[in-house]
C-alpha cells in the first residue's frame, strides 16, 4: 500500500467525519537535521495557497522513544501522477493532444510562478512530481527539496556541497546543466526549474523525458545537458510548441528565459490554437 520515497511512505487514508480520502506522508526523522528538513518541508507549504501547488490539510510531529516521524495530511489525486498517466498512453501507443499538453503545462508553470514569485525554487520538478485532479488540473508536490531561488557560490568548497546536494536531491535526468558541475564563483537560480520544466515537457510530448533513455543506458547525462535537445523528426506537434520546448531547453542558465517568459508563450500557443473558444479562461 504505502509507496516508499526516501525515507517516508505514503499511504491513502479516509477521513472519518467528512468520508474524504487523504495521502498520508509519514517521513522518518533519524536526526535533529531530519527533523529540521521535515519542518522546511511542512513549512514550504503552509507558505502557499494555490491551486497548482499541494496543500496541507494538517500535519503532526509523533514521538516514538528517540524516533520521530512527521505526518503530513495531503490531498489525494485519483488520477496520480503526471508520470503515470503518460505511462498509460505509451502502454496503449497512444499520445496526449496539444490542447491537452498546454492546458496541463499552462497549470505546472501557474504553479511554479507561485514559488518563484515568493523567491524560492523547487528544485526537482519532473513527471512523478506533478499529481493531476479529475479535471486535469497539475498540482506540484514534494517541497522537501525547495530553497531560497538565488544561491550565491563563493569558491570551490561551496560548489561542492551545493553539487552534492544536488547529486541527492535533483533527479538526475531532470537536472539542470549548472548543477552538474558547479563553478566556483557563480550564481545558481531558480532557472534550474524551468530547465526541469522543459524535460517535463519533452515527456509530455515524446512520453519519456529527454535524458531517460540515456540514464538508464548508464552513459553520461552531465554529458548529455551541454548540447542541446533534439526533438525527434517524428515529432507530430505543432511548430509552436516544439520551438517553446526549444527555447526553455537552453543549457546555459543565462540564456534560459524565465517562468513569466514561458506563460505568456504558453497562453498565446493556446490563443493561436484552431478551437479558440475552449481555450478562453
Amino acid at each position: 500500500m504505502g509507496q516508499t520515497i526516501g525515507f517516508s511512505f505514503v499511504d491513502l487514508v479516509e477521513g472519518v467525519k467528512d468520508g474524504h480520502f487523504y495521502a498520508l506522508k509519514r517521513i522518518l526523522c533519524h536526526d535533529r537535521e531530519g527533523r529540521q528538513e521535515a519542518q522546511t518541508e511542512v513549512e514550504m507549504h503552509q507558505m502557499f495557497n494555490h491551486p497548482n501547488v499541494l496543500s496541507l490539510v494538517a500535519h503532526a510531529f509523533v514521538d516514538h522513544g528517540a524516533k520521530t516521524e512527521a505526518w503530513l495530511l495531503l490531498p489525494y489525486m485519483r488520477k496520480g501522477s503526471l508520470w503515470s498517466v503518460l505511462e498509460k498512453l505509451r502502454d496503449k501507443g497512444s499520445s496526449m493532444p496539444e490542447k491537452q499538453i498546454l492546458q496541463i503545462f499552462r497549470g505546472i508553470c501557474s504553479g511554479l510562478k507561485a514559488i518563484h514569485d515568493k523567491g524560492y525554487a523547487h528544485r526537482d520538478i519532473k513527471p512523478t512530481n506533478v499529481l493531476l485532479d479529475e479535471d486535469d488540473r497539475p498540482v506540484l508536490m514534494d517541497l522537501g527539496s525547495m530553497n531560497r531561488a538565488r544561491i550565491e557560490v563563493r569558491g570551490s568548497r561551496e560548489a561542492m556541497t551545493i553539487q552534492d546536494w544536488a547529486a541527492q536531491r535533483c533527479t538526475i535526468s531532470y537536472r539542470a546543466p549548472e548543477l552538474f558541475n558547479v563553478e566556483s564563483h557563480c550564481i545558481i537560480d531558480e532557472r534550474t526549474d524551468i530547465w526541469s520544466l522543459g524535460c517535463v515537457l519533452y515527456c509530455m510530448m515524446m512520453l519519456e523525458g529527454p535524458y531517460d533513455l540515456i540514464f538508464q543506458k548508464g552513459d553520461s547525462v552531465a554529458l548529455a545537458v551541454q548540447n542541446p535537445v533534439s526533438i525527434p523528426p517524428s515529432c507530430r506537434y505543432s511548430e509552436g510548441l516544439q520551438m517553446l520546448l526549444s527555447s526553455i531547453m537552453v543549457s546555459n542558465p543565462q540564456e534560459r528565459p524565465n517562468i513569466n517568459w514561458v506563460l505568456d508563450q504558453v497562453q498565446d500557443l493556446q490563443s493561436r490554437s484552431p478551437n479558440t473558444q475552449t481555450n478562453m479562461v
